[in-house]
């Protein structure tokens, strides 16, 4: 009766409920919102009482900091996006998959230690994690590969390279954290991204943490950072996509998702990244040893970091560094435009597979693409309205990245490299023309013409593309 009050208080944005009751047991066995004749939840009685919690805390009150974690909205299925997965998990047998995570994670990082493991009968693991091992000690090679990291760390490539970071960087000593509760914010990290992703999955996260650690070796920064703003910029890094349901902002949007009300249709699907690292960081007491003012210091920092890889502001962030670097005002001893280069080499490092290697990039480029094309997928079929760049029908890879390169891509790079003029800037801005040349060779395989721009992106808002960056 309290749920079913809740719910006509709320009246949750008037939509169409559904409620069925166990009377015997007094468990809620489904509950539905309909809109557009698309069922978005499935409540199972595991559930009830994380929903009701939440349906509690909703109502009681919209104010003050509120913390987003995987699981802790259970009335909203992400997986009527993948097809393949039909079957409900359960709480309890995500547990038992973190759990596991964090033992197969445990017993590998004796070997990055250099712990040997006595009587050892699995002489193929020990291999694969002495090669990960020397992966590792090649972190900053800009050609890493993270696929093959991947494989070679049984999947935990997000938990093996973030915790080798904090130890190359000095942070664990540095700020006396408590490597056991590292590992297991690590391994909640990790768990929380969506395997079934394509793109916006865990590997994705440990290629930009990967990148975000070359760009902190720039000698612009390393030789002005604080161990302060390292931890921030890692932490961001392996975070900025977490719990992403592979669906993007408009989607949410126009099916009427509740975390599109929520966050009032702005930076959507950010915020929920932001709110779901803060509730992972509180969850494991990683920083409990720290004061509340610096806790809450760093979860708003962490936050204007990972907001800044909203692709809808691009144009506000880029425009700001341009000025910076016309007035050559920027001052990297002011901890304010610290702050501001890290945003930038955040977004540098999120949309950086570009300026990868052919064979790297190539990998990324379809999968991003099959994941705009599986949300096209969902939209046809419940006649919502296909947006640009996901229908496969219409679309190509090479049109689509030679259209995000164009506007996105070259003109935020363009910038990066005024900035700071290395050779790593060099080689990625090489990369870079490489691969747009390459794509332009498939193009024209496909239409017989290598001038066409996607015009999805011609037809997006002149507010989400860039100006091309003028020469200095």
């Amino acid at each position: 009766m309290l749920l079913a009050s809740m719910l006509r208080q709320r009246d949750f944005d008037k939509k169409a409920c559904d409620c069925m009751f166990n009377k015997s047991s007094n468990f809620v066995l489904n509950f539905t919102f309909k809109t557009k004749s698309i069922e978005y939840v499935n409540l199972y009685p595991s559930r009830l009482c994380s929903f009701a919690f939440y349906l509690y805390v909703r109502v009681r009150s919209r104010a003050g900091f509120e913390t987003e974690r995987r699981g802790s909205h259970p009335y909203i299925d992400f997986r009527i996006f993948h097809s393949n997965s039909e079957i409900e998990v359960s709480v309890s047998a995500r547990n038992v998959r973190r759990l596991l995570s964090f033992q197969r994670y445990l017993r590998s990082s004796r070997f990055f230690r250099g712990i040997t493991v006595p009587n050892s009968s699995n002489i193929l693991d020990d291999d694969y994690n002495g090669q990960a091992k020397c992966m590792l000690e090649k972190v900053g090679n800009w050609n890493f590969d993270i696929f093959l990291f991947d494989r070679l760390t049984n999947g935990n490539s997000l938990v093996s390279l973030t915790f080798h970071l904090f130890n190359l960087h000095g942070l664990i000593e540095h700020f006396q954290l408590d490597t056991m509760k590292l590992r297991r914010f690590l391994v909640m990290v990790q768990e929380d991204y969506h395997s079934q992703n394509p793109y916006h999955n865990a590997v994705h996260a440990a290629d930009v943490t990967q990148a975000m650690h070359c760009y902190l070796k720039e000698p612009k920064l390393s030789k002005s950072l604080t161990p302060w703003d390292v931890l921030l910029s890692l932490i961001a890094a392996a975070t900025h996509d977490l719990d992403h349901p592979g669906v993007n902002q408009p989607f949410l949007i126009k099916t009427n998702h509740y975390l599109a009300t929520l966050y009032k249709n702005t930076s959507v699907l950010e915020n929920h990244h932001w709110r779901s690292a803060v509730g992972l960081l509180r969850e494991s007491g990683l920083f409990a040893h720290m004061s509340l003012e610096n806790r809450q210091l760093m979860e708003s920092q962490i936050g204007d970091l990972i907001l800044a890889t909203d692709i809808s502001q691009q144009n506000e962030y880029l425009s700001m560094f341009r000025s910076h670097l016309d007035r050559g005002d920027l001052c990297l001893e002011n901890a304010n435009h610290r702050h501001f280069i890290l945003q930038m080499a955040l977004k540098c490092a999120d949309i950086c597979n570009p300026c990868r290697t052919w064979e790297l990039s190539k990998q990324w480029s379809e999968k991003v693409t099959e994941e705009f094309f599986h949300q096209g997928d969902i939209e046809k079929k419940y006649h919502l309205g296909v947006s640009p760049l996901c229908d496969r029908q219409t679309e190509t890879i090479a049109n689509i990245q030679i259209g995000f390169m164009t506007y996105l891509v070259e003109p935020l790079f363009g910038e990066w490299a005024r900035f700071s003029n290395t050779r790593l800037s060099q080689t990625m801005l090489g990369h870079l023309g490489l691969n747009k040349a390459s794509w332009k060779g498939v193009q024209r395989e496909q239409s017989g013409s290598g001038d066409d721009v996607d015009p999805a992106f011609e037809e997006m808002d002149s507010d989400i593309l860039p100006q091309e960056p003028r020469l200095s």
